[in-house]
């Protein structure tokens, strides 16, 4: 199943739940986007797809700089996964397409 589209998401967080939108492209083996949420937009970094499985990495600088990890599954129109947050441990979050 395709990642392209638009899918809201919701991130569980140390500083809470953290809602938000990705607009996902991909081309073969690459994935490009964007997040946007209430840091503004973030352009997908080193993006990647390999069957169902989707990595990525955003770059932060609210509330602090750092580079998010992303890993995620698609499965139809939901996705789900992890996020590496630095120093701060690791996430959940999850998608259904918009």
């Amino acid at each position: 199943m395709s990642a392209d589209g638009t899918w809201n998401t919701t991130m569980n967080t140390p500083m809470g739940v953290q809602k938000g939108t990705m607009e996902l492209t991909t081309d073969g083996a690459t994935l490009s986007g964007k997040l946007s949420g209430p840091q503004g937009d973030i352009e997908l970094e080193e993006g990647a797809v390999d069957g169902d499985s989707l990595t990525w990495k955003a770059s932060i600088t609210s509330p602090m700089a750092m580079t998010l990890e992303f890993s995620a599954t698609v499965d139809g129109d939901e996705m789900s996964g992890d996020v590496k947050l630095g120093a701060f441990g690791n996430a959940t979050f999850s998608g259904t397409r918009a």
